[in-house]
């Protein structure tokens, strides 16, 4: 029999909160994280509201807290969501085990900060044109040689494995909003194949800069409601008019199953279910059909072992972007059945979108639900699209016990991931 994993740890932070708890009963509670930005001054751009992280704190103490040096805003997230994550399962690698964790992170697309790109332009081209002859010049300001190591993109990784002094498997997955999902997949495939034991997975982003901004507001990607930010993000409402940026980070402590079990570890569910696909239609938009989510989740699906009847909630992607959303729905409709009463809610109507962060929040959100029995909402939808007629969470719902749960994360490019979390008392020996 293939080996079963266990979710035995969270660690969120997120615009709704700095640490699990406070995500999750932001979530609960229907509150938002979207506000008008604050780490600097977006008035020349159509866009001036995302979902920030806010009064954050590095978690790092000790001997650690050197790391940090090297560590860009989004790093410093994956940071303290994995420490959380390692805290809360009540485990971690020691010279013992070391060399039998793995750590899979889903990282941003943003290398570089943009303060040190603008430094870099007032050194070397404070006309406009790239003088690399200053670069050199003596007397002149000494770049940072810090700043090379710390802009590359395996930073994080190499962080994370440094920080918790893990000896394993250790890889960056970048597939954009999926990478997170996909980050969480790979880390289930190396526990059930033998290749670890314990796994740290997760997803961590952050593009809220004037660089970032002003590439989504190129594409016309994101929502122009700089007058009501807490009601911009509305997935699958027939007013959306474009996503919402946000930031952060979600990891996950996995571990086998029967290894979880014999220490007493609390089981949040079982990581079940892993299917992914390639879309290849537009760089930016899934297929009118959802052909792509369609091979994920029923990929997801029969790896699990589960049938579609048990999924009892779909963390949906739902990003609040016109083809998206139906793409989606579609694709729903196609796996489930237009008949399917099987709840849906999109989590990126109080927190924005993480980008390569957000599958991995998204899952976790997912382990949350099917440990607590409760049902986030999805915000803002007053005016259902009627080409989006599934049963969303609109209100909040009275606990009760949910099965199996799925996450769906669908990325620039065609990257389609799914996974599919199974109560504790269902997963069996």
């Amino acid at each position: 029999m293939r080996r079963r994993v266990a979710i035995t740890g969270i660690g969120l932070v997120t615009p709704l909160g700095n640490s699990t708890a406070d995500s999750w009963r932001a979530l609960l509670e229907g509150r938002s994280g979207i506000a008008p930005i604050t780490s600097f001054d977006p008035s020349g751009y159509p866009v001036q509201i995302a979902a920030e992280v806010r009064n954050f704190q590095p978690a790092l103490d000790g001997s650690r807290r050197k790391l940090l040096k090297f560590a860009s805003r989004h790093v410093q997230f994956a940071l303290a969501a994995a420490q959380q994550a390692i805290e809360d399962a009540g485990v971690r690698p020691d010279p013992r085990s070391a060399s039998r964790w793995a750590c899979v992170a889903g990282s941003g697309m943003m290398g570089v900060a943009f303060e040190e790109l603008a430094q870099i332009q007032r050194r070397l081209a404070p006309h406009g044109d790239f003088r690399g002859e200053l670069m050199f010049k003596p007397g002149g300001p000494a770049p940072d040689p810090v700043a090379y190591g710390r802009n590359q993109a395996n930073a994080g990784i190499a962080l994370l494995v440094q920080c918790f002094g893990i000896k394993g498997y250790a890889g960056a997955i970048h597939t954009a909003c999926a990478s997170g999902g996909q980050a969480v997949g790979l880390a289930l495939r190396l526990i059930r194949r033998g290749s670890a034991d314990f796994a740290l997975a997760g997803g961590f982003d952050s593009m809220i800069n004037p660089i970032g901004l002003a590439s989504f507001c190129l594409l016309g990607a994101l929502s122009t409601d700089n007058d009501a930010p807490a009601q911009a993000s509305r997935p699958f409402d027939l007013t959306r008019n474009g996503f919402v940026l946000g930031e952060g980070a979600g990891f996950m402590v996995l571990e086998e199953w029967q290894a979880a079990r014999r220490r007493g570890a609390r089981i949040y569910a079982e990581l079940a279910g892993d299917g992914n696909s390639l879309s290849s239609y537009r760089v930016t938009d899934s297929h009118p059909s959802g052909d792509g989510p369609i091979q994920a989740m029923r990929r997801a699906l029969e790896d699990a072992g589960a049938d579609p009847a048990e999924v009892g909630y779909i963390n949906a992607h739902g990003t609040s972007t016109i083809m998206n959303d139906r793409s989606e729905c579609a694709a729903i409709r196609a796996v489930f059945g237009a008949a399917s009463r099987v709840k849906v809610s999109s989590t990126k109507s109080l927190m924005g979108h993480l980008i390569a962060g957000a599958g991995a929040v998204e899952a976790a959100i997912g382990a949350l639900v099917i440990h607590h029995g409760r049902l986030p909402v999805n915000a803002n939808l007053n005016h259902p699209d009627p080409q989006c007629d599934l049963n969303f969470v609109r209100e909040a719902e009275p606990p009760h016990r949910v099965r199996v749960a799925m996450s769906n994360s669908f990325g620039f490019g065609g990257s389609n991931s799914c996974l599919v979390l199974r109560h504790r008392e269902d997963a069996g020996e």
